[in-house]
């Protein structure tokens, strides 16, 4: 039997959302909450201080637990094996995320996220288990990435780099509906809502996820478990925890799957293709000139605006040198982006120190910090580089193409 309320429990919550769930002799209470209330902290407060509850589940990851409690964290990242790893871009939008969250503290007064470190903690003082229910970040985020398409991708990066870099406070509405919704989305603004399949991966699929872990979570001796998630969660949360019949832990790992696609990069070849067959059309029409010549335009543009963008990162003059030498080279590594080369050497020569893990969350909040900070600056490095050798490929297909054809 379930019983599914959106104001219950009004002599220990009054006003707040919350919906109960009941489930395999488990008795749910789910509470949803404003990440940036102070009031939604209270009620934390309220509810765990009540001894009602044998246990305390959050919307939170190891990771973003971490996060919250250990800002110290970054100190001990090692970057070299993020560049190794390809998971530099997840570093960057991982930062965009959090310097999101330090401009709405700043305006605000209080950390986002601040009731769920609140509940944890609490939790911890009254020896009550924590189950931490939300998915991974970086498994939303390479889902998600994997369900857009090449456009979707260019406006995701570019709503994550305007997010990165904006000075500007929050505006009413967009607290508003953080207020009533969740982090991710909202950091994402209003591409989130525009893009279904970007939607369902952030706010359904967690949904589901966090109710499939509540769920794999039981225990015989946990039998009133409070659930703290943002409110825009609650009604799906609720759904899944009640109709859900699919075994729990089949379940989560469908929704924690990454499928391999064969990564092939078709329009790049496309290009590649064009260049390459258009420098051995030069030298069988032209001689030995025009194939030499078409040779030079293919590493003058690559290399060239390759090396251009890291100059524009402000990279290491020997950084934005292997940008240069390694561009060209593209037919011969096409899984190897030039950014993560010309990242890896400003890496060794540039070594980021203690101080600027420390500074990372104030520094990622302006593009002056950006080009200040040794880590940021990787990341620039990368990013810029690989625009550059890009726009260097497309330029050099154009070129051939019309040498060939004229």
């Amino acid at each position: 039997m379930t019983d599914i309320s959106e104001h219950a429990g009004q002599d220990l919550l009054a006003g707040q959302p919350l919906r109960t769930v009941e489930r395999d002799g488990v008795h749910y209470t789910l509470l949803g909450t404003a990440h940036v209330s102070a009031a939604s902290v209270q009620a934390v407060e309220q509810a765990i201080a009540s001894g009602r509850f044998d246990a305390v589940a959050v919307e939170l990851d190891p990771q973003r637990l971490q996060a919250l409690t250990d800002p110290d964290a970054l100190a001990r990242l090692d970057l070299i094996e993020v560049i190794r790893n390809n998971r530099i871009a997840l570093f960057a939008a991982n930062l965009a995320l959090a310097a999101y969250q330090r401009r709405l503290a700043e305006q605000l007064g209080i950390e986002p996220g601040a009731e769920l470190k609140r509940a944890v903690l609490l939790a911890r003082e009254h020896g009550l288990p924590v189950h931490l229910i939300d998915r991974e970040v970086g498994l939303t985020f390479r889902r998600a990435s994997q369900r857009l398409g090449f456009f979707g991708k260019l406006r995701l990066v570019a709503g994550l780099g305007a997010g990165l870099f904006s000075s500007e406070d929050v505006g009413e509405d967009e607290i508003e509906k953080l207020k009533q919704g969740d982090m991710l989305e909202s950091s994402f603004g209003e591409f989130a809502s525009e893009s279904p399949a970007l939607y369902e991966t952030i706010i359904g699929e967690r949904d589901r996820y966090m109710a499939t872990r509540l769920r794999e979570a039981r225990a015989d001796d946990q039998r009133n478990v409070l659930a703290v998630v943002g409110a825009g969660h609650l009604a799906g949360l609720a759904r899944h925890l009640e109709d859900d019949t699919e075994a729990p832990a089949l379940l989560r790992e469908q929704l924690e799957a990454v499928p391999k696609k064969r990564n092939i990069p078709w329009l790049t070849l496309a290009i590649l293709a064009v260049v390459l067959a258009g420098i051995g059309l030069g030298f069988w029409k032209g001689g030995m000139g025009m194939g030499a010549h078409m040779l030079a335009t293919w590493a003058l543009y690559t290399g060239g605006l390759a090396g251009i963008g890291a100059l524009l990162a402000g990279s290491h003059p020997l950084s934005i040198l292997t940008a240069i030498v390694v561009a060209p080279f593209k037919p011969f590594r096409l899984s190897i982006p030039t950014g993560a080369f010309s990242a890896l050497v400003e890496t060794r020569l540039r070594r980021p120190a203690y101080s600027d893990f420390l500074r990372l969350r104030d520094d990622a909040q302006s593009l002056k910090g950006w080009y200040r900070n040794r880590v940021t600056r990787v990341v620039l490095t990368f990013m810029l580089t690989n625009i550059g050798s890009m726009l260097g490929l497309w330029l050099t297909g154009f070129t051939v193409y019309g040498k060939l054809a004229g």
